[in-house]
């Protein structure tokens, strides 16, 4: 069983960090990090039933609490069995936790694509989704993005023959 948290705690109030997430996949979307991997993309606004993806990985929405929570359910790749999802949550103070939840078995190929393929790529992507969520929520606005590391992006240049990333930001 795969279980991958990645959380961070945002200085900015739950409501603020909820309207972050109720853009994802939207034309105005400021969580997911569009500029660097390929588009969140469903067949009709996020709710319930919406199903699609980003890239070659394709999930249908099991769940989604407004401000609070969405839940999806793995399609693709084969092999993959489980969900993943982000939730909004108080920390305290005017603060913020924001967690994306990946929560699968792996079954055939997908027991080695996994830990040497898609993990490293999955973490690289959630982490640039909270800083995107970071600093569109904080006040002074954040808007660096942290290097990818050198096997990330050597990954992403041996999937551009079948992916579409967007060009490296100069």
């Amino acid at each position: 069983m795969v279980r991958n948290v990645h959380q961070r705690v945002i200085g900015a109030d739950v409501h603020r960090v909820g309207r972050v997430l109720d853009t994802l996949a939207s034309d105005h979307d400021h969580l997911w990090p569009h500029h660097r991997w390929p588009a969140i993309r469903f067949d009709r606004p996020l709710g319930v039933d919406a199903e699609g993806g980003h890239g070659p990985v394709r999930y249908t929405c099991e769940s989604y609490s407004p401000g609070r929570e969405v839940t999806f359910c793995f399609r693709r790749p084969n092999g993959f069995v489980g969900t993943h999802g982000f939730v909004v949550e108080e920390a305290g103070e005017g603060r913020t936790r924001l967690t994306h939840r990946l929560e699968m078995a792996t079954r055939g190929w997908a027991r080695l694509t996994w830990p040497l393929i898609w993990r490293p790529l999955h973490d690289a992507l959630i982490e640039d989704a909270l800083d995107c969520a970071e600093g569109v929520s904080t006040i002074p606005a954040r808007r660096d993005l942290r290097p990818l590391g050198a096997y990330v992006r050597l990954l992403r240049r041996c999937a551009t023959a079948t992916w579409s990333f967007p060009a490296p930001a100069r």
